[in-house]
């Protein structure tokens, strides 16, 4: 049975994959069980895109955001995100601020700024990131990496589900299609577009729940220890 007390500190798991594949949900919870700190990569840019959205900042203008940065205060408290001092979890995770997230998040000039900002959470004991370009751009020494994959068809029952639930009306057509667009934009963009990285291990999570899911990770950590 592997426990916290014997990961080789500092130690940092870097998990990439595309939209709905339950990076964030496994990240979290392998931090936890883990004791290390977490980065939500996309909380990052929806917090800029947020940011910029409500400054009315043109997302297309990468210099203006840019520059709009050196004003944006982000913060992550027991896992709630914060912008300039008032909690905005909720807020960032609707839809629309999404969709201006990603469009910002093809910003060269951007992504190369908070470059610093997100290696910054690897402190302590250590950390589980997730993202697109965790294991490629962000940590590419990362101890352990990760390549979380789900078909589109897959993410799009589990999207589904999730708005079903909240009594969001929804068609598991559309969404199967945006999923699928998404996948374009994030694999196509110039600079650190999704990929797999060389040293990556590859997990399918169709047939796992986010329990099985992170046991296989665990056993991963067994076997590099």
């Amino acid at each position: 049975m592997f426990n916290k007390e014997m990961l080789k500190l500092p130690f940092l798991i870097a998990i990439d994959g595309p939209a709905g594949s339950g990076k964030g949900t496994v990240a979290k919870i392998l931090s936890q069980k883990l004791d290390l700190n977490y980065l939500d990569s996309g909380a990052i840019y929806r917090l800029i895109a947020l940011s910029s959205s409500k400054a009315n900042i043109n997302q297309d203008d990468a210099r203006l955001i840019t520059r709009h940065l050196s004003d944006v205060d982000i913060k992550f408290i027991d896992g709630q995100a914060f912008l300039n001092g008032i909690e905005v979890s909720k807020e960032i995770r609707a839809q629309e601020v999404g969709k201006i997230a990603s469009k910002i998040a093809q910003h060269i000039e951007v992504r190369k700024q908070i470059l610093e900002l997100q290696r910054g959470f690897f402190y302590g004991r250590g950390l589980v990131a997730e993202g697109r370009d965790m294991t490629t751009v962000v940590f590419p020494n990362a101890d352990l990496k990760i390549y979380l994959d789900a078909s589109p068809k897959e993410r799009a029952k589990r999207r589904y589900k999730q708005l079903i639930s909240k009594g969001i009306d929804a068609n598991i057509t559309d969404l199967a299609e945006e999923i699928k667009a998404r996948d374009r934009q994030d694999m196509e963009r110039l600079y650190s577009p999704l990929l797999v990285a060389k040293t990556a291990n590859v997990l399918n999570s169709d047939d796992l729940s986010i329990d099985q899911t992170v046991d296989k990770i665990i056993l991963l950590l067994k076997d590099k220890h």
